[in-house]
Formats: C-alpha cells, sequence, structure tokens
C-alpha cells in the first residue's frame, strides 16, 4: 500500500491531541482516565517545582492536585506500579497484558547480575512472611547493611531483595509516604480477576504494539517499542509483519524537511479528518513529560533540540540543572529554569532562553506569566520572583 503522506504540522497536531496536550487543560478532571489515555505516567523522585509525575498530570487538567494520584493508587486501586523505561504509575485493568513484564524485568536482572549481593531464596521468603505478617513496609522497616564499600548505586541486601520480588511481581506498591515506597504482597493489592487472568506472550506483544501505536498516532517501529520498553526489537518487528493487515504505512514529514517511513493506526484517516488545531494556551511542560521523553522523536517533529542535565556535572550543562520546555500551540518557543521554596512561598525564575527565531513581545510575555501564576497556584506558592 502506497504510504500515506502525512505533513509536518499536521503530525504535530495529531502527536500532541493523542497525549492529551491538544486541548485546554480545563474542565471536569477523570483522573483514571487521564492516566488511562496517557498509558502509563513516570514517577520521579525529584522536586525541583514539582515532581514529575504531578507536574504531568497537572499538564493535562489544571484541576489536578497532587494527592489526589495517591488515592488512585493506594485507596481506589486503579493504578499499580511497575517499570516502564523507567518506575511508572499504569492503570490497574493493564495488568493481564503486563505478566510478561514481571518475567522480562526479572530475568533481565539475573542475567545482567545487577543485584549482586541479592538474598538467596530462603532470605526473600522470610521478607516476604514479615510482610504478610506486619502488613506493607518500607526499606526502612529492615537494617541489613551493604558489605564493602558504599557506592553511588549500592543498596542493601534488603532492598535489593524488595526490588527484586517488585520487578518479578511478588510484591506491588501499596502506598507512598513522602514518596517512599511501602511493598505489600501482590495478592493483596492486585484484584484477584485481573492478577488470576492469563493471555499467552503473544497475545500480550499485540496489545502492547497496537495500545503504543494508538497512543502515538503514528511512529517507526523503534518509538512503538520504546513507548513502553516492555519487548524487544524482534518482538515488534515480528507484530509489525503479522499486524500489517491493521496498519496503514504512512510518511511523515520532519520539522527538517525530511520524511520518516512508519505505521499508523488503520483508522489514521478518520482520526485526520477529525483533528483540529491544539490549544494555543502557552504551558510550562515537565522534562519527563511523555511528548518531551522520546528526544529524536521531539526534534525530528518540532526541530526542539532538548537534553535532560540533572545528572550532567554543572560545569558541562549547556542549560541547566532542571530546565522546563515551554509548549505554545504546535511549536516550543523558549526553555525556563524554575524553583520552587516551599517554606517561603515562592516560585523563582532562575534562566529564561527564547527560541531562536521565536519573538518575545508582551503578548507571549504575558502568557508566560499567567502560566507561571497557575504553577504558583498548583504548589502553594504565593509570589513569584525573577519573572523574565
Amino acid at each position: 500500500m502506497t504510504p500515506l503522506r502525512i505533513g509536518n504540522r499536521t503530525a504535530r497536531w495529531l502527536w500532541l491531541a493523542s497525549q492529551g496536550l491538544g486541548r485546554a487543560p480545563t474542565g471536569p478532571l477523570d483522573l483514571a482516565a487521564t492516566v488511562r489515555e496517557l498509558g502509563f505516567v513516570q514517577l520521579d523522585s525529584i522536586r525541583v517545582v514539582a515532581r514529575a509525575h504531578h507536574h504531568i498530570l497537572w499538564s493535562r487538567n489544571q484541576h489536578y492536585r497532587e494527592p489526589m494520584l495517591g488515592r488512585l493508587l493506594a485507596r481506589d486501586r486503579q493504578v499499580f506500579e511497575h517499570f516502564t523505561h523507567d518506575a511508572s504509575v499504569i492503570p490497574m485493568q493493564f495488568l493481564p497484558m503486563w505478566r510478561r513484564q514481571f518475567d522480562r524485568m526479572r530475568r533481565r536482572i539475573e542475567t545482567a547480575g545487577w543485584f549482586r549481593g541479592l538474598p538467596d531464596a530462603a532470605g526473600r521468603a522470610a521478607i516476604k512472611d514479615r510482610i504478610r505478617a506486619e502488613g506493607a513496609l518500607s526499606t526502612h522497616d529492615f537494617d541489613t547493611r551493604i558489605d564493602g564499600p558504599r557506592q553511588m548505586w549500592s543498596r542493601p541486601p534488603h532492598k535489593l531483595a524488595l526490588d527484586y520480588m517488585w520487578y518479578g511481581g511478588e510484591l506491588a506498591t501499596c502506598h507512598r509516604v513522602n514518596f517512599t515506597k511501602y511493598y505489600d504482597l501482590a495478592e493483596r493489592v492486585f484484584p484477584a480477576e485481573l492478577r488470576d487472568a492469563r493471555l499467552d506472550a503473544h497475545a500480550q506483544v499485540d496489545w502492547l504494539c497496537h495500545a503504543a501505536l494508538d497512543r502515538m498516532g503514528f511512529g517507526t517501529l523503534g518509538e512503538v517499542r520504546k513507548f513502553w520498553d516492555a519487548a524487544d526489537v524482534a518482538e515488534v518487528a515480528a507484530w509489525a509483519e503479522g499486524a500489517a493487515r491493521h496498519l496503514r504505512p504512512v510518511a511523515v514529514e520532519t520539522a527538517q524537511g525530511g520524511w520518516v517511513r512508519g505505521v499508523a493506526p488503520a483508522d489514521i484517516e478518520d482520526r485526520l479528518a477529525v483533528l483540529t488545531p491544539p490549544t494555543a494556551r502557552l504551558r510550562v511542560l515537565n522534562p519527563f513529560d511523555p511528548v518531551i521523553r522520546d528526544r529524536t522523536r521531539l526534534n525530528r517533529l518540532f526541530g526542539f533540540d532538548y537534553r535532560v542535565e540533572m545528572f550532567v556535572p554543572a560545569a558541562r550543562r549547556v542549560w541547566g540543572y532542571y530546565v522546563y520546555p515551554i509548549l505554545e500551540g504546535d511549536r516550543f518557543v523558549g526553555r525556563i529554569e524554575l524553583k520552587a521554596d516551599r517554606r517561603e512561598s515562592v516560585l523563582a525564575v532562575l534562566n529564561f532562553w527564547p527560541e531562536p527565531g521565536v519573538r518575545w513581545g508582551a503578548a507571549r510575555h504575558g502568557r508566560l506569566r499567567a502560566e507561571l501564576a497557575r504553577m504558583a497556584r498548583f504548589v502553594g506558592a504565593e509570589r513569584l520572583e525573577g519573572l523574565p
């Protein structure tokens, strides 16, 4: 079939709409539906203004407040935590399609030898027995120590055991307190009807790939694989061959004027027919936002060259420790470095960089100030300082 050609602006509109950024972040909030629409939300412990997961959800609907996700996890059991390309919250209803990822992560740990010092089966069973008897426990409830010199990523044996069993699906996150994870037995967290459901590996890979493509609108096979990072290259290639009749070949125009071949859902023409321009509202996005996460795709579609620099030595940073992209309509118009001091109730602008070729007049500055004021209210800051 001749590939359907999708122009660059249309591709940007479709990608933003597919990831919940095409509409204004207003209206009634259905948090479970938002997580389901995204597929997953990455968790991150760094809190410069707000932790990444809270910021990502707030960017989709600014009625969101930080305690809501914890209730969805701990009280409502509508999401669970596990590993995509990083630790994430995932809709609980996706659990049957995630079982192979439990096994896959366990094999990766064992093959790579990451968890040196991991307690043996008897040691892990003793930890599970404590959790069974005492209820959900955190790493602070154990007192094993690291043997030998302490290195950056060293963890005590009990932490290795907890994480190994969490990756493998034996334990699950019950709740968090100040971002500290509490582990419980999986059977006490996962609903029985989902825990006992069984799909073969082929059906799980088929679902993962279709679900990824549905949330992307279009993509290369590499982008489909990277969406969940829960299947390997050969599995995704085999899926594409077997599912060819349900896919539409496409050629997508890049921001640089080239064309990239990929695939789209079979209903891509229907999606394009009802596609509307994204909201013109200016938004400050998180560095771990789904639209930012795949930096190659980001550059290809928007011509926006971005990197995360929090783990780069300060002297080698191009921008700063935690720099937020600024999205307006269907293009990125700048970057801004922010820091919230919750004790002093201040949201401060540390640095601001307009994108080359983007004119920042009074109206655009006004839209940025309005967004920063909304962000300040979100994190409970009463003052803005250092506005550009």
